[in-house]
């Protein structure tokens, strides 16, 4: 009989099928993988009721930046459909007063057709020091960021500008978590994904060495094997 579980995986923020595919062939061993399309609304609640109507009855979810933002919100509209939870360089937190201000002028610019130049402005922080002169790092940057296009990325920074505190349910998470997070993330510091681990009961952390805030693409190797192994346990 097949026991293999559907995998449903959420990109970041400018984020598309992309940053996943170092990790795929691994994951396709354990299960039909699907990458959800969250470029489509621009509310939190909108964009999980969506993934929710297209994903199957019950699945593991592993969302990476905004799609944990994402994900916490599935958590809060269907938990009883996802069997596996995996939390990718991300945070429970809202936004703050500052971050909002600062995606507010993104938008701004993206509108005006300078997503590239946004996006040129948030490599330094997406990966790890040794990488800022990637690129071929930076190129899939803009590819994802072309996948998404500008419009995409507007709805995306208003869905998060006006997302949830998802500090106060952590508590109310009961299946298997697993926290993954870069030793040198600088867009989400590890101590909220510390603070997550900390809130969910049985959550796992994994601290990948030598990466920023895009384990899959930086360190895929890790990545992949800290994924299989919240899968198969």
């Amino acid at each position: 009989m097949d026991t293999s579980l559907p995998i449903v995986l959420i990109p970041g923020l400018a984020g598309s099928p992309r940053i996943y595919a170092p990790v795929l062939p691994a994951l396709w061993g354990r299960g039909p993988v699907t990458v959800a399309n969250h470029i489509r609304d621009d509310s939190m609640a909108a964009i999980a009721r969506r993934i929710l109507a297209e994903a199957p009855p019950r699945f593991a979810l592993a969302g990476h930046s905004m799609g944990g933002y994402i994900a916490f919100e599935i958590m809060r509209q269907a938990p009883e459909r996802v069997a596996r939870l995996a939390l990718i360089n991300t945070q429970a937190r809202p936004d703050s007063p500052e971050a909002s201000e600062r995606r507010t002028r993104q938008i701004a610019q993206a509108e005006s057709g300078q997503l590239h130049a946004v996006l040129d402005v948030l490599y330094p922080g997406f990966v790890h020091p040794a990488r800022r002169e990637d690129h071929a790092l930076q190129r899939i940057v803009h590819e994802m960021g072309d996948d998404v296009g500008a419009a995409g990325f507007v709805r995306q920074q208003r869905a998060i500008i006006a997302r949830a505190d998802s500090r106060p349910t952590l508590g109310t998470i009961r299946c298997p978590t697993l926290v993954i997070s870069g030793d040198s993330d600088a867009t989400i510091p590890n101590s909220l994904s510390q603070e997550m681990a900390d809130g969910i009961e049985g959550a796992r952390l994994v601290i990948i060495p030598d990466c920023g805030h895009l384990p899959q693409i930086e360190q895929p190797a890790a990545t992949a094997a800290a994924l299989v192994d919240w899968l198969r346990n």
